[in-house]
């Protein structure tokens, strides 16, 4: 036994020395595999620049940074957003540990506004042929026209924040800011023959921009300086999760406008016809979403109490009939606040004749389809309980005379009876009013036999 333990001590001490050695190279070898293994993500960024898009940018760059990709670019169109948004956004940027690409494309879009400050404040910025940046000046977000004080505030104060991104990035300093006091524009060339310029370079598209930046040396935010590889690398695309997707959809002016005339349509029947369950769900989900995408855009809150009063006044016609008064009313009203509803030079952000008078014009259809079968339900003779025997014949089960009484057949059932005139036994008659258990009833045709 001693000998069978002695060799098993030798076999495990032996083994042991061979991992020892071989080990190393296993790693090595690993570790090599894994440095020549290049991968590239791409995001689309295809929206206005709101809290959606922000967590879509932020959770791209946080998937790039744990699956240790060596570049992340970012295809930016947007007409803009909101700076809070724009300010986060760019934090992220800033903090990456991977170097990250903003690339404006493809040819004939644009990032205005709020574009233009993400695209400067990347590591390297580069923009397809006939495409633009600029126009950032800041607007109120209530989409009202600021006071002077108040638009100098604002104005410098982004003006400012362009400058830090710029002269961080060694980028135009001057004109970033001339793209924000004076709502400048740049296209892609005089952006990268600036001096110097505001851009890294032009790419037709991505192939060609990973094809310019591989071995380019790119100067990160905190001074150092990263070899971007990009030659035969692994180019992946990074979706928009669901819900984002949603968000980012819901926050586009005519949505918005469809989703808050939808809930209040939807409740508006629920309290017309309670227990109904299904509108006012729907309608309280309609208004929750337009409230979202009204916190994300410009709105004039006149137009939008223009609006609100328009589907108020539909509301009344529907229990207060007015023969379409109120209506027309509404409606007016429902288009002056639609044209008002989104005050931004922004043409994603506008509102077209099309969509409004469509829309208005569907849901008065709705409202005013709605309203007439009110109506109609209020003029039609009810045919349950007493009310429902107004105007149903009957027959005389014994005789009525002038001040007294008498029984009738009718509805199915024996009620007493009187009558202004004398009714004979087998005489049919009409009922023409109830005063409780007593029926008033007519002559409607004589009995079989009895003299003209």
């Amino acid at each position: 036994m001693s000998g069978i333990h002695a060799r098993r001590w030798v076999t495990a001490i032996l083994v042991t020395w061979a991992l020892t050695l071989v080990a190393p190279f296993i790693v090595g070898t690993a570790q090599t595999v894994r440095s020549e293994r290049r991968l590239v993500y791409v995001a689309h960024v295809d929206a206005i620049i709101h809290p959606a898009s922000a967590e879509y940018i932020g959770q791209t760059i946080d998937r790039a940074e744990r699956d240790e990709a060596d570049l992340l670019v970012f295809v930016l169109k947007t007409p803009g957003g909101l700076v809070d948004s724009t300010r986060e956004i760019n934090s992220r940027i800033i903090e990456s540990r991977t170097p990250v690409v903003v690339y404006v494309g493809p040819s004939g879009t644009r990032a205005a506004s709020a574009g233009f400050l993400i695209t400067i404040a990347a590591d390297i910025s580069a923009m397809a042929p006939g495409t633009h940046i600029g126009a950032a000046h800041p607007v109120s977000g209530t989409g009202q026209a600021m006071d002077e004080t108040s638009a100098k505030k604002a104005a410098s104060d982004v003006a400012a924040y362009a400058r830090s991104i710029a002269s961080q990035r060694q980028r135009n300093v001057e004109l970033a800011e001339e793209a924000v006091m004076d709502s400048r524009s740049f296209t892609e060339q005089e952006a990268f023959d600036a001096e110097p310029p505001l851009i890294d370079l032009i790419a037709t598209d991505v192939d060609d921009l990973l094809s310019q930046i591989d071995g380019l040396s790119v100067r990160r935010w905190n001074g150092n300086f990263e070899v971007v590889r990009t030659a035969a690398a692994e180019v992946v695309d990074i979706e928009m999760t669901w819900r984002q997707r949603i968000l980012s959809a819901i926050a586009h002016p005519q949505i918005a406008v469809l989703l808050f005339s939808l809930g209040s349509l939807g409740l508006t029947i629920e309290l017309w016809n309670p227990g109904a369950a299904v509108p006012g769900i729907a309608g309280g989900l309609c208004l929750l979403l337009a409230f979202f995408a009204f916190q994300i855009l410009p709105i004039n809150y006149v137009g939008l109490l223009l609006i609100a009063f328009g589907l108020l006044l539909l509301v009344i016609e529907m229990f207060t009939p007015t023969y379409g008064l109120l209506a027309t009313g509404g409606i007016v009203s429902m288009v002056f606040g639609s044209v008002m509803l989104v005050d931004s030079p922004v043409p994603e952000l506008q509102l077209g004749w099309p969509f409004i008078l469509s829309s208005m014009g569907a849901l008065a259809l709705i409202t005013l389809g709605l309203a007439r079968l009110g109506i109609k339900a209020q003029r039609t003779q009810s045919v349950t309980g007493t009310s429902g025997m107004l105007d149903e014949d009957g027959v005389a089960s014994s005789a009525i005379p002038v001040g007294g009484s008498g029984r009738v057949m009718t509805h199915g059932e024996t009620w007493m009876a009187k009558s202004n005139e004398d009714i004979r036994k087998g005489d049919t008659v009409r009922v023409v009013a109830i005063d409780g258990m007593m029926l008033t009833v007519s002559r409607k045709a004589k009995s079989v036999g009895e003299e003209g």
